[in-house]
């Protein structure tokens, strides 16, 4: 979910207000915003910037399944799905996206992991074991989700064509952007509220169901606006959930609003009513700024660990080992997950913009 402020005035706008149970009617629904929360505060700038227009977003069921279809999406810098993308997935194979800003690929046969690129963008995938279809197991999904915000589901007996894939929230269809035979990644339909929520997930022959809770992520900038060198605190709420949440909160304008503790930080809101928590910040001059937040999910270090020894083998040689390490102290002690989340924050500065970099990444979301 992005944030954006300027102007002094508070809003909350898709980019696309239409939805529809008709796929071949979800071609402007395919403008779907992943990040579709925008609020706006100015340090006394007159003006608002347009949302950047450069630079996209893949998006990759989590682990796909080799010698078996899936499918990719691409989403532009202001959230909406992008068509006629060309995106690179390896062993000579380039897929292009469609109308709908998807695109299905092959996985290769071998190989441990998929790693998608276009322009100055990268994602990468875990490639599972081809297996013989079984029956449908037990939906997996993170146990909150954001509203504004694309999640993953893994079963069994999925199609890694999405639009084989049919998944409602509380019976109201939701767009898959992403799928393989085992995982797939949904956006919520755009009038989803906070709460408890039902789901439904079909494929031919499969038909599933699970629970999640919603949750709205709500921020309030500082009252009143500050000027240059003043400080504050951005406030954020949770509607829908009074559990403990660690939000992942990143920076993308410095120079404008200064994050005290970083520009790069995690936050744990209060766990009670109301679920609140703050980030300290300091204005530096005047304009409209920008951060990214997203919910941190429970980690995943078996996930993590693969992502790692991937990365061991494209580090370079003065990091090749800790890595290896690193990866290592996970598989014998997952406990360790927050402990290796931290090494990786320690490293990810030095790591620079190529697969290293990509995989590296993924690692540290996965915990």
């Amino acid at each position: 979910m992005k944030m954006r402020f300027g102007n002094g005035s508070r809003t909350a706008q898709h980019f696309v207000r239409v939805w529809s149970t008709n796929f071949s009617r979800c071609l402007l629904v395919a403008a779907v915003l992943a990040s579709a929360l925008a609020l706006t505060q100015t340090f006394g700038a007159k003006g608002q910037n347009a949302l950047p227009t450069s630079g996209v977003t893949i998006v990759l069921p989590p682990r796909v399944m080799a010698g078996h279809p899936g499918t990719l999406a691409v989403l532009g810098a202001d959230g909406k799905l992008v068509s006629g993308v060309n995106v690179d997935v390896g062993n000579g194979q380039i897929v292009t996206t469609d109308r709908t800003g998807r695109a299905l690929f092959d996985v290769p046969t071998t190989g441990d992991y998929v790693l998608a690129r276009s322009s100055n963008a990268s994602a990468v995938a875990l490639v599972d074991p081809a297996v013989a279809a079984s029956e449908p197991s037990a939906a997996v999904l993170p146990p909150v989700v954001s509203i504004h915000d694309r999640f993953w589901i893994c079963a069994a007996s999925l199609r890694g064509d999405a639009d084989s894939n049919e998944v409602k929230i509380n019976g109201r269809l939701a767009l898959v952007m992403a799928a393989s035979p085992i995982c797939l990644v949904a956006l919520p339909p755009l009038d989803a509220k906070p709460g408890p929520a039902a789901l439904s997930i079909a494929a031919p022959g499969v038909q599933l169901s699970a629970a999640t809770v919603l949750v709205s992520l709500e921020f309030e900038p500082p009252k009143p606006a500050l000027k240059p060198n003043e400080k504050g605190q951005l406030e954020l709420t949770v509607q829908g959930s009074d559990w403990k949440l660690r939000v992942a909160v990143q920076n993308e304008t410095p120079d404008v609003l200064k994050f005290v503790r970083g520009d790069l930080q995690e936050i744990t809101t209060s766990g009670r009513s109301p679920n609140v928590a703050a980030i300290q910040v300091q204005a530096i001059t005047s304009g409209n700024f920008s951060f990214e937040a997203r919910l941190v999910q429970n980690p995943d270090p078996s996930s993590a660990e693969r992502y790692l020894r991937a990365a061991a083998a494209l580090a370079p040689n003065d990091l090749r080992r800790e890595i290896s390490k690193l990866a290592s102290r996970l598989a014998r002690h997952p406990r360790d997950a927050e402990k290796v989340r931290i090494e990786l924050n320690r490293l990810t500065p030095v790591a620079g913009a190529d697969d290293f970099r990509t995989l590296l990444d993924a690692a540290r979301a996965a915990l």
